[in-house]
């Protein structure tokens, strides 16, 4: 679906633990996509641009980074699934919520609580003689 010259890939170095090998191997993958130049479908585009995702500038590139695993190719796959499960969510169609009302039997049982409640507040008070 998304070509490989619209991902632009660049390997960094991780941030975090991992000893000497963090300072010496450039394994985190830092992912740009950008959603106006992709081949994806109009449809696709304009759901991806109206995500409130941070990982989607104002530009409407698409930046994710991914230093998960050790090694390289294992990120680069990391980051590739992130960008399909991203791509993926946007065309989900939420279904719209349908307010309730409550039954007639649930609002007699929350009256009679109320009531029950009431009176034994009424109870605990000083008695007047």
């Amino acid at each position: 679906m998304i070509g490989d010259w619209e991902v632009e890939l660049n390997a960094i170095r991780s941030a975090g633990n991992g000893g000497q090998n963090v300072n010496k191997v450039a394994t985190a993958i830092h992912l740009r996509f950008d959603i106006n130049r992709s081949s994806l479908p109009a449809i696709y585009k304009e759901k991806i641009l109206k995500l409130s995702d941070s990982r989607i500038s104002s530009d409407g590139v698409i930046i994710i980074k991914s230093q998960q695993f050790r090694t390289q190719l294992q990120n680069k796959e990391a980051a590739l699934e992130r960008l399909k499960e991203l791509i993926l969510s946007a065309m989900i169609i939420k279904k719209s919520r349908r307010a309730s009302k409550p039954t007639f039997g649930s609002q007699l049982r929350r009256m009679d609580s109320k009531t029950k409640r009431g009176a034994s507040k009424v109870m605990r008070k000083k008695v007047d003689f």
